[in-house]
């Protein structure tokens, strides 16, 4: 008895929650789905609301002498505009119901722009269909979640060469940078099919200095982009002259089994050399050790030997133990050449031992000395 007193009763099980009241967070992207919102008891009471008009205190008018009833307490909420606009009126005039003008967007897009500030429940036809006017309408009246929406929609959904112009000059007017910046890539990535388009054609009469700045921003795109090509190629090339280097270390130090040198004791199980920068080397060493013209100026094959024993020296961490020919005498050599010569190796030398580092740690151990 005395444990069954002492004992707490075992809770009930909280209930279930059906499919149809999961919160859906953001637009709804599936097919099937036509009515986005979270379906809760609270917000179809209030869609309820909404539809049925009940006690209705103001009055909406729209084009084409439409009207639609709305709740002052609901809209003051939704957006602080309306909060402005709606006391204002309460100043002016002590009336049981108060009117408020929405023109200039079709009223099929103020219906669904006020049960939007109801619930957050939408259509997706019918955003799809007026996206442009509920992110005017939204922007007016700073609803951010609906102007959110209307950007994901436009973005995802709406984009194309012919409407590109017209919704890239909303999206400026409407303070919409992400879709400014998305429809300013798109333009210039599609510039001769939207430059013939009705919207461009409207911008230039319209707006001229937008359409130089556009061009302007085109022009620009295109020499960073030849400029990032050209920084790529010659990373590459700086990458290829350290493999080289790496090479050459590989060849007179180590012995390379593919190129030589053959006084080197090797093991009968070793296989080829894998180094591609072997291979790319053999042809050159090969004759670069039995030319008769090989002297400094002279054969152009051996020149390019000549720059790549100069630019390992320069790289050789230490030139007394190094096993290739000739280093420690270009480092000598180096202190009678002048100085725009000495100033462009340096260059040569700290580009190629930066797009080593940016690629991965080296093979060999060289350093600027």
């Amino acid at each position: 008895m005395e444990s069954s007193k002492n004992t707490a009763p075992i809770p009930p099980p909280l209930p279930r929650t059906s499919l149809h009241q999961k919160r859906l967070v953001g637009p709804c992207r599936s097919q099937n789905r036509v009515n986005c919102c979270a379906s809760t008891a609270g917000n179809s009471a209030l869609d309820r609301l909404f539809d049925e008009g009940y006690r209705a205190d103001v009055l909406i008018h729209t084009d084409h002498g439409g009207v639609i009833y709305a709740h002052a307490s609901i809209l003051g909420i939704a957006s602080p505009v309306f909060k402005i606009i709606l006391k204002q009126s309460t100043r002016r005039r002590r009336a049981t119901q108060r009117s408020i003008s929405i023109r200039g967007v079709p009223p099929e897009a103020v219906r669904v722009f006020i049960r939007f500030l109801y619930s957050c429940c939408y259509e997706e036809d019918k955003v799809e269909e007026h996206a442009l006017h509920l992110l005017v309408l939204s922007h007016a009246y700073v609803v951010p979640k609906l102007k959110q929406l209307c950007e994901w929609w436009i973005e995802h959904r709406l984009l194309t060469t012919e409407n590109v112009i017209d919704i890239f000059q909303l999206a400026m007017l409407c303070d919409v940078p992400r879709l400014s910046l998305i429809c300013h890539r798109f333009i210039l990535k599609n510039l001769k099919p939207v430059s013939v388009t009705d919207g461009w054609k409207a911008m230039k009469e319209s707006h001229p200095v937008l359409e130089k700045e556009i061009l302007e921003s085109t022009i620009y795109e295109d020499a960073r982009q030849k400029d990032r090509l050209r920084k790529i190629n010659e990373r590459k090339i700086y990458g290829q002259l350290y493999e080289a280097m790496e090479a050459v270390v590989h060849i007179f130090r180590d012995g390379c089994r593919t190129i030589g040198p053959h006084d080197k004791v090797y093991k009968e199980d070793q296989s080829p050399c894998l180094y591609d920068a072997c291979k790319a080397l053999e042809s050159l060493v090969r004759h670069f050790a039995g030319c008769k013209r090989r002297v400094p100026g002279g054969c152009i094959h051996c020149k390019r030997m000549w720059q790549i024993l100069e630019l390992h020296s320069r790289i050789c961490a230490d030139s007394a133990v190094c096993g290739v020919p000739l280093c420690r005498n270009f480092k000598q050599k180096r202190k009678r050449e002048n100085r725009k010569d000495e100033v462009k190796w340096r260059i040569l030398v700290r580009k190629i031992l930066r797009s080593k580092s940016n690629s991965g740690a080296p093979f060999f151990s060289l350093e600027s000395s």
